[in-house]
């Protein structure tokens, strides 16, 4: 992981994105550009980033960033990028939870001006745990951080997710419903389902993301719970933080109606896939972060909810992390960064913990 090349995240040239980018402004602001347009070094494989400042006499605001769905013709990491569902999302979560949810200003879902659907939005100034080098590897500020430091970024942002579980108004996110029959649990499994399908599609299939698939249903929650607005990427690395306070709430790409406990095995299991990658490669990492009984019961302090079927949710959060890492790599292969293995379980970078997960013996 130290030693190998990047993936490519974009396959656009950003002064061609400048110079379309200031003719469409002037279409909303007429006289406005964009200036000092840059693309963040975390930029993901999904969405990209762009950060720009608004140069006109009367800017509704000056720092920007834009969201910009993926390029179609560069083998997407998900089937369908909606923007104005991301946009209607972060407005919503601002409006009627107080969660510091970066101000939206523009929507554009004519792919004409840059070749795909974006939104523009306010730019929040801090620092985010970075995801390479992870923030588990030292060399960082959340690493170099002190035990209590980290332990009031952690309580943070819980309460960020216990807010939104809490405080947004269901029959306000029915634009976020999955389609389908059944419950939204049932629901949402069903979608990953159709996505793993999709990635495999003319490509090899795993055998363990199959067998993880089988598991669900063996340990399948007796009583799910209400559902309720999901942040859906609820990790610490979409969050910037002022301090150890969030100031920014970011990538509301998957955001879906579902059990609490799906956010909840999401962000535990997303810092123990970086943790068990750095463990791995001999060091040490953040062990005492984000540890899964705590999570559990701080939750249950500050909700009154106790989280429950959680071997169920981790696993489902892995399981669905599988998904997008086995895209990856077959994006991977498409651009000639690698090939594809005799077991195509091994370009799944945590095929070990999920295997452990499926068996039963991870949380042991």
């Amino acid at each position: 992981m130290a030693m190998a090349p990047r993936p490519r995240t974009t396959t656009r040239d950003p002064e061609e994105l400048t110079r379309r980018l200031t003719a469409w402004l002037d279409t909303r602001l007429p006289g406005a550009r964009a200036t000092g347009v840059s693309v963040p070094e975390s930029n993901g494989m999904s969405s990209e980033t762009l950060l720009f400042d608004l140069d006109h006499p009367e800017p509704p605001l000056r720092g920007c960033a834009l969201r910009l769905a993926a390029d179609p013709d560069a083998y997407t990491i998900f089937p369908v990028y909606d923007m104005k569902r991301q946009y209607d999302t972060m407005r919503l979560v601002a409006e009627h939870t107080g969660i510091p949810v970066p101000r939206v200003l523009w929507l554009e879902e004519d792919p004409g001006p840059l070749g795909a659907p974006f939104f523009v939005m306010e730019r929040k100034e801090g620092r985010v745990p970075p995801d390479v080098m992870p923030y588990t590897y030292e060399g960082n500020w959340l690493h170099s951080a002190s035990d209590a430091e980290r332990a009031d970024l952690e309580d943070a942002t819980l309460r960020i997710i216990a807010r939104l579980h809490d405080r947004f108004p269901v029959e306000h996110a029915r634009h976020l419903e999955l389609p389908g029959d059944g419950s939204p649990l049932q629901r949402h499994v069903e979608a990953q389902r159709a996505y793993y399908a999709w990635v495999v599609d003319g490509r090899l299939r795993s055998p363990l993301i199959e067998r993880a698939f089988d598991r669900l249903v063996e340990l399948w929650p007796d009583d799910p719970g209400a559902p309720v607005l999901n942040w859906g990427d609820a990790r610490i690395g979409n969050i910037i933080y002022d301090g150890f306070t969030p100031a920014a709430v970011l990538d509301w790409e998957m955001a879906a109606l579902a059990p609490r406990e799906v956010d909840l095995g999401w962000t535990v299991y997303l810092h123990r896939f970086f943790q068990d990658l750095t463990v791995s490669f001999g060091q040490p990492g953040l062990p005492d972060l984000l540890r899964r009984e705590r999570i559990e019961s701080r939750y249950a302090e500050l909700t009154g909810h106790t989280p429950r079927a959680m071997d169920f949710y981790t696993l489902y959060a892995a399981l669905r992390h599988a998904v997008v890492m086995l895209r990856v790599a077959y994006r991977q292969v498409h651009f000639g960064e690698a090939a594809v293995p005799d077991d195509p379980d091994r370009l799944i970078l945590h095929h070990d913990s999920l295997a452990a997960m499926v068996q039963g013996s991870y949380w042991s």
